[in-house]
């Protein structure tokens, strides 16, 4: 070694954090925290089928007005950071079926998810060779996953430990690795808990942040009561806990009725729902008013020659000819068969409200 290379002075490598970015304004402002700190940052978002920011936006006219973007893609476009999407609508499916501690709302397994995302961020970290993981969570703010004695559960079950940082509530919590080795200075952490999202925005202010998610953020359908409800209803008529990416997509559009245990019509409800529904033409038995302006209906299930004339029927109903006294319909089996019938729409007062799921 020469006497030069002895006196150069030493340079600490630059730390590197993956930053778990739902597209809300949490995990928004505690990825700018620690990037304020000289840390490099990258983002990781987790594709469950359940989070499609703007999916339905982008399919009913009557939601044209609102954004049809992908936040966690938007979110890390405005902090000027790379965002790894990790398609993981498979080995998710677990967690949905059958979480191991139990659901929040409606069917969200919030523990259970949260648990997994770290592992999986933990697992991409250590491929990567990143130094630690951030998250957006707050003590309190919600009531499952976001609890004092829950967030030890997540650092040590997902194997992350003390290299799972949340900037937003680290001051409560004890000192990770990041702020032990200083890394990341804990005096410019915060100490935030429960559900107020006033601080959230005062700082978003602060960083100049002028437009952001609805502060609560995430986007998860499975929080929803009337989608868990399509889901359970799912898994009771097939008679087993078990879907596919399809079934996650449809049960976001149309209005769902089951007039039997073995089929349920999916309707569409504009025009923009029956030209998202075409796509699915082929794979299910479908309906279409010819006689009348009217909705796409797919059939999902079994259906004798009595059950698709309730269905032309209740497809009908819903047709523009409503109060005619006949309307024609074509229907098409899914393995080809084709043929129009001349029904009287079903009145609404003979659809039973038990039948929408």
């Amino acid at each position: 070694m020469t006497k030069q290379q002895l006196n150069a002075p030493s340079q600490t490598p630059k730390r590197k954090a993956i930053a778990l970015i739902s597209g809300g304004l949490d995990s928004m402002l505690a990825t700018r925290l620690i990037m304020a700190q000289g840390i490099h940052v990258e983002g990781i978002n987790f594709f469950t089928g359940f989070c499609v920011e703007g999916h339905t936006h982008a399919i009913r006219k009557r939601d044209q007005d609102k954004q049809k973007r992908n936040n966690a893609l938007w979110v890390a476009e405005q902090l000027g950071i790379k965002l790894h999407i990790v398609d993981i609508v498979e080995e998710y499916k677990s967690i949905v079926i059958n979480p191991q501690h139990g659901y929040g709302a409606n069917l969200n397994p919030c523990l259970d998810c949260k648990i997994f995302m770290v592992k999986k961020a933990m697992a991409w970290l250590e491929e990567h060779e990143f130094d630690f993981i951030i998250t957006g969570e707050v003590i309190g703010q919600r009531p499952k996953s976001q609890r004092a004695v829950t967030m030890p559960i997540v650092a040590k079950r997902s194997g992350a430990f003390d290299r799972l940082l949340r900037p937003l509530c680290a001051q409560n919590l004890p000192e990770t690795l990041p702020e032990r080795e200083g890394w990341v200075d804990r005096s410019q952490l915060f100490a935030w808990s429960g559900r107020s999202r006033k601080p959230q925005m005062a700082l978003a202010e602060k960083f100049g942040i002028k437009e952001y998610a609805q502060p609560a953020g995430g986007c998860c359908f499975l929080t929803d009561e009337n989608y868990a409800s399509k889901l359970q209803d799912l898994w009771q008529a097939r008679g087993k806990r078990d879907y596919e990416l399809d079934d996650v997509m449809l049960l976001k559009v149309g209005r769902h009725i089951r007039p039997a245990p073995t089929f349920k019509l999916i309707v569409g409800r504009e025009e923009g729902e029956n030209n998202y529904l075409q796509g699915y033409r082929r794979q299910f038995t479908h309906l279409k008013t010819v006689s009348h302006g009217g909705p796409l209906t797919l059939l999902d299930g079994e259906a004798s020659a009595q059950d698709l004339d309730l269905a032309a029927r209740i497809t009908a109903r819903f047709s523009s000819g409503r109060e005619a006294q006949e309307v024609i319909v074509r229907i098409v089996t899914k393995e080809g068969s084709e043929w129009e019938t001349a029904v009287a729409p079903m009145p609404a007062s003979e659809i039973p409200q038990e039948w929408y799921v």
